[in-house]
């Protein structure tokens, strides 16, 4: 325990961040030198995937993962003990590869859902929980204890990382992190962030100067295809239950003040420092600007595991709070921890494995380090088919948008702001803003949804994606345009309601209502069908 105490001290020190900001701003001019030599140009379009879920009881509680889950293969640690995610390796965009993430995909998790089974546990694919351990969430949320000056959530894994950087955000927001959510006004610690899991595509670039513009593409998508996706409407259900006790407050009034997407309002908030870190990133111009800007941003801590500031890195874990699996290359991993508090809602990603293709022996030029997106909007998917079937819209649109020439980097930046924080207030019935083909600015959702579907088509036809895979892929997520419920987070609310109206009470209607998920999620059927 004191080792992680003097890990944490040494991560907060002035002169350790100072030698650290030294080392990511050599790193930043050494990274460009490499990006403009061509030693990140890679030879193919390529995906892969981060799937984070969390774990319960046979009660439906949330509950800790047991560690001997993570010597499963393609399964990792997260910021909470309840957190576990699952990851693919990377393909080259292509029939198989799409077909090889979606299998690698079901091989994990039916690994996971083996060793989970003899703990009488399961893993869930959720956005946020709602039935909470037994103690309650507040203790839950809430417990810990300070050693020599340093505070220990009890629900945290103790990586000096994630200590470090929960020291730091707690004392600039005065001993709690404000959330100003209806039944969850505040927290103790940026453990808080946990209620919440997500997953996050990645796209390799093959030609590293074009990230800017798909960077910029994607800011625009984020708005609709969260829209489709939303999937966290509900805080745990005790919360409410306190909220509503002394009958000040109605439930329809909480939830109509509560968005369809809880999820990012409690992620931005969880690391608010002062500086507005977590948002939707501003649109960059060339490779230079953008690594800039992560060089620049406000440093936190210094990472613990770097050992000596000044020169070479040595092996260790690279924690962060939103816990991804990144491989950035070792030669960059004072920029790589750097980036990895570089909070937007997507971002580039440095290095990394080389990608399989349908021959099996990676890409054509076997190159390893590249340049790819992190697509972090996303909330997790009921199914792995849902999952899949978002990889594929987001690969789709962006290479699609590319490929056409179409204009929609030229909707202003203002609109996509606009548009992604109206999903996350409103899901499904989200006022969006979308640049149509034609250079025509609209709010209508059928058309944006039209030209979003076959901009997806056009991208993956293009990267040699089959069209029985493309349909296979797409047509789950396409189908929650006609269904009753357009996301999941509007079918929670309506499944709420209707226990509310057969006499459940408010935590009662929640439990229920996710039991019922939970079952529905673990049968496979992609969501459009429940």
């Amino acid at each position: 325990m004191m080792e992680t105490i003097e890990s944490v001290r040494g991560a907060l020190e002035a002169e350790r961040r100072a030698a650290f900001d030294r080392r990511v701003h050599r790193e930043a001019d050494s990274l460009r030198a490499a990006v403009r030599a061509g030693e990140f140009d890679a030879g193919a379009f390529a995906m892969g995937l981060e799937l984070e879920g969390y774990v319960v009881d046979d009660a439906g509680r949330l509950a800790a993962a047991p560690e001997n889950v993570f010597e499963t293969d393609g399964c990792s640690r997260e910021l909470g003990l309840h957190n576990v995610e699952l990851h693919t390796a990377p393909d080259v965009v292509s029939d198989g590869g799409l077909r090889r993430q979606a299998s690698e995909l079901r091989s994990t998790h039916r690994s996971v859902r083996d060793v989970l089974r003899e703990s009488d546990r399961r893993f869930v694919f959720d956005a946020m929980w709602t039935v909470p351990p037994e103690a309650g969430t507040r203790r839950h949320l809430g417990d810990g204890r300070t050693v020599d000056g340093v505070f220990l959530a009890d629900g945290m894994r103790p990586v000096p990382r994630y200590v470090a950087l929960d020291q730091v955000i707690r004392e600039r927001n005065g001993g709690r992190i404000d959330l100003d959510l209806p039944a969850l006004a505040s927290a103790e610690s940026m453990l808080v962030e946990s209620l919440a899991t997500s997953m996050q595509p990645h796209l390799q670039i093959p030609d590293p100067t074009d990230v800017p513009r798909y960077l910029n593409v994607a800011t625009r998508t984020m708005g609709p295809i969260l829209s489709l996706s939303s999937n966290s409407p509900f805080l745990p259900a005790d919360l409410y239950e306190e909220a509503l006790a002394d009958g000040s407050e109605e439930f329809e009034d909480l939830l109509a003040e509560t968005p369809h997407e809880l999820r990012i309002p409690i992620f931005e908030r969880s690391v608010e420092d002062g500086s507005n870190k977590c948002r939707v990133p501003r649109d960059v111009k060339t490779m230079d600007e953008l690594i800039e800007r992560i060089a620049s941003d406000p440093t936190l801590v210094a990472p613990p595991d770097l050992g000596d500031q000044e020169g070479a890195g040595n092996d260790g874990e690279n924690g962060e709070p939103d816990g991804d699996g990144d491989e950035d290359t070792d030669d960059y991993r004072a920029f790589a921890a750097k980036r990895g508090t570089y909070w937007r809602w997507v971002r580039p990603v440095f290095g990394g494995e080389i990608p399989r293709a349908d021959d099996g022996d990676g890409t054509p030029d076997g190159v390893a380090d590249s340049v790819r997106i992190e697509y972090r909007p996303l909330p997790t998917q009921p199914t792995i088919r849902d999952t899949v079937g978002m990889q594929a819209l987001v690969t789709g649109v962006l290479r699609g948008v590319d490929a056409t020439g179409h204009p929609l980097a030229t909707l202003p930046w203002k609109d996509a702001e606009a548009s992604f924080y109206a999903a996350v207030d409103d899901g499904p019935d989200a006022d969006l803003r979308w640049m149509t083909r034609d250079g025509e600015e609209t709010t209508a959702t059928g058309r944006i949804y039209d030209e979003l579907f076959a901009l997806a088509r056009r991208g993956l036809d293009e990267l040699g994606v089959g069209s029985e895979t493309i349909e296979w892929a797409l047509g789950p997520i396409e189908a929650r345009r006609e269904a009753t419920h357009g996301a999941p987070s509007a079918w929670k609310r309506a499944q709420v309601r209707e226990n509310l109206a057969d006499g459940a009470s408010v935590a009662e209607a929640i439990e229920e209502m996710q039991r019922t998920y939970v079952e529905r999620s673990a049968s496979g059927t992609p969501y459009a069908q429940w």
